[in-house]
């Protein structure tokens, strides 16, 4: 085994050549491509880690959203809740007042009815008092003899009821 050593020189000239050509044909931009490769990697992370930061905020606007809107839902609620019972007091108000009136008109009537009657029973005591007295005294009065006999009769029958 010997050794060459012009052939070896030529060879390590030959090597280092070989080193420096692909280290600028290719070892620069292989390293350059995965630089860049690495600094896209690192900006997707980034937008990602800032994505995620901008979720969370916009999940915690989300929840105080939703929980202003469950207040105004309990606002709105409660707001209901007291139109309601005014509601049905002015209901109870107004079916007493209604009551009220229908009762004020039964015994408006009721008594009405009963002046009615009572003027018809005077009407026909006085008849009957004026068949009497005809039969009593056997004679026919005249128009003005009838109404005072009947103003007598009427007279004393008041007096009678309040004694």
């Amino acid at each position: 085994m010997g050794i060459n050593l012009p052939g070896l020189i030529a060879q390590i000239i030959n090597f280092s050549l070989l080193m420096l050509a692909l280290y600028f044909i290719l070892y620069k931009p292989v390293l350059k491509m995965l630089d860049q490769r690495s600094q896209k990697i690192k900006e997707s992370l980034d937008q990602a880690e800032r994505v995620q930061k901008e979720s969370a905020q916009a999940g915690e606007q989300v929840k105080a959203q939703i929980e202003a809107a469950r207040a105004e839902g309990r606002t709105i609620v409660g707001q209901a809740t007291q139109l309601a019972e005014k509601v049905r007091e002015e209901a109870r108000a107004q079916a007493r007042t209604d009551a009220e009136a229908i009762i004020a008109r039964a015994r408006s009537e009721v008594q009405r009815e009963r002046d009615d009657a009572v003027e018809q029973l005077r009407r026909e005591f006085a008849a009957l008092t004026i068949v009497a007295a005809e039969r009593v005294i056997n004679k026919s009065l005249d128009a003005r003899e009838h109404q005072r006999l009947i103003d007598d009769v009427l007279q004393d029958s008041k007096t009678f009821g309040k004694n």
